[in-house]
């Protein structure tokens, strides 16, 4: 990515995040949020709560609830309360997966008709990785956050895969991929994916050697550890495959909300990418339902994600009985990289 940007790179001249929320200063917030509203002005900022990465909130970035006092006038039609993405201290993951949330952010979200949280401001240092996001507090809205313990509805499975369907029809086969929007990870090049070659097997090695239940479960496939990381790259490969579409690339279910209204919404795009569809629904599928549930509605809910999909004019999707074999072999990512690799 470096080196062949296209989003307003502004934001990376702009002021650093602080390693202490004591250094959150009205100066600060100005230039941030000024920079994509002009005449914005703080006059005042109060840390409301801070949530660390690692205490079961937040995974691999911090955040830090704000309330916001403006001059007089000075407002920019910016809310008084917002949820700042970032993080205190030393990074928690590789700079590539903050840059890729607030490249996201910066040069996609307002041109997608999707439910995601919205973004004021972002800056991103990729030599370092140092970001910041601030974003609406979805709490105001009523979200609840559902971790991949808690039960959720096939109602609210089909809100969320209808978020993905807009979201793909989007960008569905999109030429903008080989020209402005090029700087997009695939499966197999840029974002995160040189850091999974090169240190992946081993940190799934070590996961697997730490911990018995997790050798116990894979035992039943009757694949070493190298043989599933193998499998993993050739699946990989075919969501390289036309047609290619932009993918949240992370959709577990704890990556998403849902609304008192019945809707539902995507979080954390820090693994964004451009692929095949299919890497996304089973992934939401897979982590979002109990298994003999999802056995038993995955092709009903297969169904109408393809029924959106065709709503919203996309041409060249697969039919059932092929998306239903991408659907399965999509599975292995949620394995390997979503639960293998994961301490």
């Amino acid at each position: 990515m470096p080196g062949d940007r296209t989003v307003d790179d502004r934001a990376a001249d702009l002021p650093a995040f602080p390693t202490t929320t004591d250094e959150l200063t009205p100066e600060l917030l100005t230039a941030v949020l000024a920079h994509r509203r002009p005449g914005a002005v703080v006059e005042h900022v109060d840390v409301v709560a801070t949530k660390r990465a690692g205490e079961g909130v937040a995974s691999t970035a911090d955040r830090v609830v704000l309330d916001l006092r403006y001059a007089s006038g000075a407002d920019a039609g910016l809310p008084a309360r917002m949820v700042l993405k970032t993080m205190l201290v030393s990074p928690h993951a590789p700079a590539a997966m903050y840059e890729n949330e607030v490249r996201f952010y910066l040069a996609l979200r307002d041109g997608l008709a999707i439910e995601a949280p919205r973004a004021f401001g972002a800056t991103v240092d990729p030599a370092t990785g140092r970001f910041g996001l601030l974003m609406e507090d979805l709490a105001a809205r009523g979200a609840r956050f559902p971790a991949a313990t808690d039960p959720v509805s096939l109602d609210e499975v089909r809100a969320l895969l209808d978020q993905l369907a807009a979201l793909h029809a989007t960008h569905w086969a999109d030429p903008r991929f080989d020209g402005d929007l090029a700087w997009v990870p695939t499966p197999l090049q840029g974002g995160m994916f040189d850091v999974f070659d090169q240190i992946g097997l081993a940190l799934i090695e070590d996961q697997v050697a730490r911990h018995p239940e997790k050798a116990e479960r894979i035992a039943p496939l009757g694949r070493a550890v190298p043989e599933l990381w193998d499998l993993l790259w050739q699946v990989q490969a075919t969501h390289a495959e036309e047609p290619t579409t932009l993918l949240h690339g992370d959709p577990h279910v704890g990556n998403t909300y849902l609304l008192p209204d019945g809707g539902a919404g995507l979080l954390d795009w820090q693994l964004m990418v451009r692929g095949s569809w299919a890497h996304d629904v089973t992934y939401l599928l897979v982590t979002a339902l109990d298994p003999d549930v999802r056995r038993a509605e995955q092709r009903g809910l297969l169904r109408h994600y393809l029924a959106r999909l065709d709503e919203q004019g996309v041409t060249g999707a697969p039919d059932e009985d092929e998306a239903f074999e991408r659907l399965r072999r999509a599975a292995l990512w949620g394995l390997v990289i979503g639960w293998l690799i994961t301490p």
